[in-house]
């Protein structure tokens, strides 16, 4: 019998012993964390606004969670509906994400990322409405002008809600040129508008300068504006800034500049190195 008591792993029995009693404590430990939990209430509302645009504010967003959802301080944790307040808030045109947790004081905390706008367009309609990168269209609203590029002229798609992704080609060509000149630093200080003319072609308005900056669709940007640049450097120096009312390098390794006041018209092919 002692050797049969000699030979037991009594270290392996005190482990496994001490195990039992861990995972009864943490058990135990969790139940009362989790009544405490239940019996717990919502402190504070604290919301924290994301991304340069200021399309919406911690107002906006405490009113629509206490108008949809009632007030959240003074509510039972248990009973507040994380989830659903995170895609109420998704939806929201301005929205591109939304995260909402209770912190360990009881305080609901909300990150609101907001969409970003690179472009507004203006149809020949008169109706406008911004676009972000993706291609979404994204309502005009009073509360906030953006800085951004505006387009108008011949375009005829509308706006019919938030949200709808740009169809027509010639929204989908101003985005990628916008996307180009914002990627760009002189290019970017340079272009203050685009302009859609009757034969669908993209324009570019500059800040210097009074000619028209014709480049057609969103095919072979780089090439494109790496003429424009030569005109600007090697061209306009020689003739002046009135010589041209209009500069197109829609065509490929051309240049072809309209004369001001008459329908003269100067070409210049590039060579292809």
């Amino acid at each position: 019998m002692l050797n049969k008591l000699r030979n037991i792993r009594w270290s392996a029995v005190l482990y496994a012993v001490l195990g039992i009693v861990a995972l009864t404590g943490v058990g135990m430990l969790m139940s009362l964390v989790g009544k405490k939990d239940n019996a717990q209430v919502c402190t504070d509302l604290h919301v924290i606004i994301e991304g340069k645009e200021t399309f919406i504010d911690q107002q906006d967003i405490s009113n629509l969670i206490n108008k949809t959802y009632g007030s959240v301080a003074g509510k039972q944790l248990a009973s507040i509906p994380l989830q659903k307040i995170e895609l109420t808030l998704e939806k929201l045109p301005y929205v591109s994400s939304a995260e909402v947790h209770i912190d360990m004081d009881g305080v609901m905390q909300v990150k609101v990322s907001q969409r970003e706008v690179i472009m507004r367009v203006i149809n020949k309609a008169g109706k406008d409405f911004y676009v972000d990168p993706t291609g979404l269209k994204i309502p005009v609203t009073l509360k906030y002008v953006p800085r951004v590029l505006v387009a108008t002229g011949n375009i005829s798609e509308g706006y019919k809600q938030a949200l709808d992704t740009i169809e027509s080609g010639t929204l989908k060509n101003l985005l990628e040129v916008v996307k180009y000149v914002n990627n760009d630093e002189l290019w970017g200080n340079q272009v203050v508008q685009l302009y859609v003319n009757d034969d669908k072609d993209i324009e570019l308005i500059p800040r210097v300068g009074s000619q028209d900056l014709v480049i057609g669709n969103a095919d072979s940007l780089e090439s494109k504006f790496d003429r424009l640049k030569l005109f600007y450097n090697q061209i306009l120096p020689r003739v002046g800034t009135e010589a041209y009312n209009k500069i197109n390098v829609k065509y490929a390794h051309q240049i072809v500049c309209e004369r001001k006041g008459s329908w003269t018209i100067d070409s210049l092919a590039i060579v292809k190195k």
